[in-house]
């Protein structure tokens, strides 16, 4: 005579009859639905259950905080960009934060982030130049006032700073450049190289100013910058004293960027000096640059202040200067 083990499913309490049968043969299920009066009791407990759930919040009102009691951020510090016209106009760069300045070509960008780059210098800051293109002059940059012996320039150029001058070195270099294809890989390669130097950058910290330079890359492949990276470069500055800067084209960093300025230029010009006829014959359509007047617009902000949405500054060429 055989006998019978009876099981209970606590998922769905329906009823399994195992029959008992040698070691080694095959065990076969067959389910036995449950008594009437069991079903009932078992959709009561649910059902007290899910009321007793719904009666008992896990959060009671009491343990929100309202609105108008939530503590405000506190304003970021500001640094001086070393242009009296920018500081009046936004106060200065915010610490902890990522600042945008966009300009198309000629429009003041570099005279921007280099007269920054000097400010921090002169206030004794370690600063970090990101140069995508590889595109900074040492000499500007000192006549610009920025010590040299305060920056990291991170070179991220097509090729490594030494240069094989070979014949066959040149010919390969320029086959390279005619080809669209290898191009457009060596401005992706660059703009990696741009992430990877600048997040070990922000994990080492001890920096003033960072700049990245991506104004010579083209807009289509600097907006391939996910704004995951942009919010993970302010998160890894939020609570330090350093001022992220990016300059570029166009803006890519979205609601990353806490404040963005948009910059435009008008050429100055001055005409040439004429000390006699024939020289105002052959000079009279000669005209000398002796520099920009700039424009900066507010494009974006979320600081606190609001200031006024515009300001222009002069800048002078070196050879107008001396």
């Amino acid at each position: 005579m055989s006998s019978a083990v009876v099981s209970t499913s606590a998922a769905s309490s329906r009823l399994f009859v195992f029959d008992d049968a040698p070691v080694g043969a095959p065990v076969h299920n067959a389910p036995v639905e449950p008594a009437p009066a069991e079903k009932m009791r078992f959709l009561q407990s649910a059902l007290a259950h899910s009321q007793s759930s719904i009666s008992q919040p896990r959060i009671s009102p009491a343990s929100v905080t309202p609105a108008s009691r939530l503590a405000i951020r506190p304003a970021p510090e500001m640094a001086s960009s070393g242009i009296p016209a920018l500081d009046a106009l936004t106060g200065g760069l915010p610490r902890g934060c990522l600042t945008e300045i966009c300009g198309p070509v000629s429009s003041g960008r570099t005279t921007v982030f280099l007269a920054a780059l000097a400010a921090a210098t002169r206030r004794g800051e370690c600063c970090v130049l990101v140069d995508a293109s590889d595109a900074l002059d040492p000499r500007s940059a000192a006549d610009a006032g920025v010590d040299l012996h305060r920056l990291l320039w991170v070179r991220c150029g097509e090729g490594s700073p030494r240069k094989n001058n070979s014949p066959q070195s040149h010919r390969v270099t320029e086959q390279k450049k005619t080809t669209q294809g290898n191009a457009s890989r060596a401005s992706e390669h660059r703009l990696e190289q741009v992430l990877r130097a600048t997040d070990l950058l922000l994990e080492s910290g001890g920096f003033g100013l960072i700049v990245l330079d991506l104004a010579h890359l083209p807009p289509q492949d600097a907006r391939r910058v996910p704004l995951t990276t942009w919010f993970r470069f302010r998160r890894a500055i939020e609570h330090t004293p350093t001022v992220l800067l990016a300059i570029e084209q166009q803006p890519i960093a979205g609601s990353c960027s806490s404040l963005q300025l948009q910059l435009g230029a008008q050429v100055s010009e001055q005409a040439m000096p004429r000390e006699s006829s024939s020289r105002r014959e052959t000079a009279a359509h000669a005209r000398l640059l002796t520099g920009l007047q700039i424009t900066v617009e507010l494009a974006c902000s979320r600081l606190e202040r609001k200031p006024a949405r515009s300001a222009t500054f002069p800048t002078q060429t070196a050879w107008a200067a001396g």
